[in-house]
């Protein structure tokens, strides 16, 4: 099963190589991906209504949705951005170097600055500002706590894991 680039309203997906795109991962009209970056299986980034952007080296991981708002918000996803299984993207900022966990979602005009960290299953409400260095988790989202020196290395090492991973897949023949 080949990999969905569908245009829409006059725009085609666009993805710098060298990246990897999962079988079944599906982008939509107005989407940009940065070389080096992987979008994993069954992740769906729909850039109908305004733009999708994702810098290098990110990781759109198993299952995520990302979208767009109809009322002028697009997605900005940085540089060296790790989103974990099956979270909600839309119509927001990830700026380089955050981490949004498992399962979290993240809401229209919401920023992750750099270095910070939304964990798994959170919710961080429209126009909510995540601070670098925070911990956000909860529904509603909120300040948790500060990074632990443990967890700043991680949001180092999960980009550069995910991108080594990625090319394992590149180079197995699936033909």
């Amino acid at each position: 099963m080949p990999v969905l680039l569908r245009p829409v309203k006059g725009k085609t997906p666009s993805v710098a190589a060298p990246s990897f795109l999962a079988e079944t991962a599906v982008l939509v009209g107005d989407v940009t991906v940065g070389a080096e970056s992987s979008i994993w299986y069954g992740a769906v980034l729909r850039g109908d209504d305004n733009p999708i952007r994702v810098g290098r080296r990110s990781n759109i991981q198993d299952g995520t949705i990302v979208h767009v708002s109809s009322k002028g918000l697009g997605t900005e996803i940085g540089d060296d951005v790790s989103i974990g299984h099956a979270a909600i993207i839309h119509a927001c900022i990830l700026e380089d170097r955050s981490f949004v966990g498992m399962g979290a979602t993240v809401m229209d005009g919401a920023v992750v600055e750099s270095g910070a960290m939304v964990a798994a299953g959170a919710l961080v409400a429209p126009g909510k500002i995540v601070r670098s260095g925070q911990v956000w988790m909860g529904n509603p989202g909120r300040h948790a706590r500060d990074l632990t020196e443990k967890e700043k290395q991680y949001l180092s090492y999960v980009s550069v894991h995910y991108w080594e991973l990625a090319q394992e897949y590149l180079a197995t023949d699936h033909g």
